[in-house]
């Protein structure tokens, strides 16, 4: 299964080190019956890209807590895309939640999403303001709509050390 797995950009760093990476709370996004089951209409490939997307924003979350650590951490989401087996569905936390039980392997990595640095001030923006938005507030929601408005870059995992190098 595909499984979409928020991150940033010190997580990539230790994916990088250790060559695996641990997904927080092993918490991760993919197309789950109960995220097509919600949708009227939609193929695989659309729905794929609702749980990246899903998995976008929680980035957001990780960063957020990164940049109260550190305001000069870079202000990019990231996403690593994983073919894994060992998945349980939470459809009590969301439709797309899923649930990896332990690191991926390198090998089992398909590929890397990365916001490029022009993307930078809005995500900086949006994930100061991410809870906000979750409670409705129609400014943070912009602010949110504004760093989604950026795609997130396509990596393979072998380009993954020399993106981190040119950052």
């Amino acid at each position: 299964m595909r499984v979409y797995l928020p991150a940033t950009v010190a997580s990539l760093r230790e994916l990088v080190e250790r060559g695996e990476f641990v997904p927080v709370g092993g918490t991760g996004f993919a197309l789950t019956p109960a995220l097509r089951e919600s949708y009227a209409t939609g193929d695989t490939e659309e729905l794929e890209y609702v749980a990246m997307l899903d998995a976008a924003r929680a980035s957001l979350r990780l960063l957020a807590a990164e940049l109260a650590a550190d305001d000069k951490a870079p202000a990019r989401r990231a996403v690593v895309s994983v073919d894994v087996d060992d998945v349980t569905p939470r459809p009590d936390l969301d439709f797309s939640v899923v649930k990896v039980s332990g690191a991926v392997p390198l090998k089992r990595i398909a590929a890397i999403h990365l916001d490029t640095a022009e993307a930078e001030d809005a995500v900086r923006e949006a994930a100061e303001v991410v809870d906000e938005a979750d409670l409705g507030d129609p400014d943070a929601e912009f602010a949110m709509g504004s760093a989604e408005d950026h795609e997130l870059a396509w990596y393979a995992p072998q380009e993954l050390s020399f993106v981190l190098e040119l950052m």
